[in-house]
């Protein structure tokens, strides 16, 4: 095992010599392995763990027993105590995935601080096929069956290249103490039902089971290589991304329609599965105004284009009342309020509105638009609504379920960030000016 751990490790370009490393231990046998081969390798270590309080005395037990370990091989530990339940409650996540943000965000912290190169995790051979029978079974593109890399950014997986049966070796041969955790046979966990149910019928099949698909995931990792650069060409091709908005090019897209994998791949980002292609691919050919929503984002078909967008972009937005000019200081870029004397020229520009301050009857109203809203168009006779108004102007519904307008007694002086309306404009009689910059 050390002369193992320490071949994988250069082989994969890890650590350079007289490296330092932060060790992720949580008491149990894989990670307590992984820290006693570590004595006798050479770069300086750290340990770090983790109480997540969700075990109560076991969870204070797991910690007694780093910190002896640290203790009696005289290594720096850093160790923290966490309110997972809560942490988890506050973010509306689970409990597994509460315990993965903080330790990694603090492992991150401890490794920075403390000048740290890598963070070294106790991830085996057998948590990687795991990872991957599960990805599979879920349901995954080609990146879930690469399986873990051994080289993360920062974190560094020595211990990937053993079977748990090695470990449990090394631990018997050289009476590594550590600590057992209940729940890893506990088999209302997923992993666990392959862990003890699923891997044993595959090892009677094939009894190097864990070798066989470690070389699988290698492979595909390879082929996940050659597919990204493909995709990565295709995204040039059809996809444009402004701020947190992605428009697709319809025509370009037709190209690629008849594949489904690399559909799958290119609307995989924004939370689409395979299982809703079809349904995309209706949105696609279906009329303008057709939508489809992941959990995550929300597709719009908008005449040559489909605009993907994040779901939470059409959330509602509260109306600020504004009672005065200085209560336009808190929504807008620049606020100015000038005798007509003062001024020269009026701006033309549509982040600027140009007002003739005394039409202005208070409170404004600075609210989304909504059906019905029509104003004057400056420049034009008559009214227009506002739907049309957008229609002509091609805008597309994200667009359209941003804007903003701003009323006075009932009547639409600008659509934020547009145009203003007519009756409001600076005139030869105008005697204050005031300006709003978006």
């Amino acid at each position: 095992m050390l002369a193992g751990i320490y071949r994988f490790i250069e082989e994969n370009h890890m650590i350079t010599t007289g490296g330092q490393v932060l060790l992720a231990v949580s008491g149990g046998i894989d990670s307590m392995v992984m820290s006693h081969l570590f004595l006798h390798l050479p770069y300086r270590s750290g340990i770090a763990h983790c109480n997540f309080s969700l075990r109560g005395e076991e969870s204070d037990g797991d910690e007694e027993l780093v910190r002896g370990f640290c203790t009696d091989h005289d290594i720096p530990l850093y160790s923290v105590r966490f309110d997972t339940q809560s942490y988890a409650q506050s973010k509306g996540i689970s409990i597994q995935m509460a315990a993965r943000d903080l330790r990694y965000n603090w492992f991150e912290e401890i490794r920075s601080r403390n000048n740290y190169d890598h963070i070294a995790v106790a991830h085996n051979l057998n948590d990687n096929i795991e990872t991957l029978l599960l990805n599979l079974t879920r349901g995954t593109g080609l990146a879930g069956l690469s399986g873990m890399k051994p080289v993360s950014g920062m974190i560094i997986r020595p211990l990937l290249f053993a079977t748990r049966e090695k470990i449990v070796e090394y631990q018997k041969l050289h009476s590594v103490t550590f600590r057992e955790d209940r729940s890893n046979s506990d088999t209302k966990y997923s992993r666990n039902k392959i862990r003890h149910l699923v891997i044993p019928v595959l090892k009677d099949i094939n009894p190097s089971i864990e070798h066989t698909l470690a070389e699988t995931a290698e492979r595909f990792s390879g082929l996940n290589g050659i597919v990204g650069q493909l995709m990565d060409e295709v995204r040039t091709k059809v996809l444009t991304t402004m701020d947190e908005t992605t428009v697709v090019n319809i025509n370009a897209l037709q190209e690629f329609t008849g594949n489904k994998t690399i559909m799958f791949e290119l609307f995989r980002p924004y939370g689409f599965t395979n299982k809703v292609m079809n349904d995309v691919l209706n949105v696609i050919s279906g009329q303008t105004g057709g939508q489809l929503f992941s959990e995550t984002h929300r597709v719009i078909k908008d005449r040559e284009s489909l605009i993907i967008t994040r779901a939470s972009g059409s959330e509602s937005y509260s109306e600020v009342v504004i009672d005065g000019i200085t209560g336009f200081q808190n929504n807008f870029a620049s606020v100015e309020l000038s005798d007509r004397s003062g001024i020269e020229e009026i701006r033309r520009e549509r982040s600027i509105a140009c007002l003739d301050a005394d039409k202005i009857i208070y409170p404004v109203i600075l609210r989304k638009w909504k059906e019905g809203d029509y104003f004057h168009p400056f420049g034009m006779k008559g009214r227009k609504k506002l739907s049309d108004y957008f229609t002509d102007k091609k805008y597309s519904l994200p667009e359209k379920e941003k804007m903003l307008v701003l009323e006075s007694d009932g009547r639409i002086m600008w659509i934020v960030g547009d145009r203003i309306d007519d009756r409001f404009k600076v005139t030869d009689e105008t005697k204050r000016i005031l300006i709003l910059k978006s």
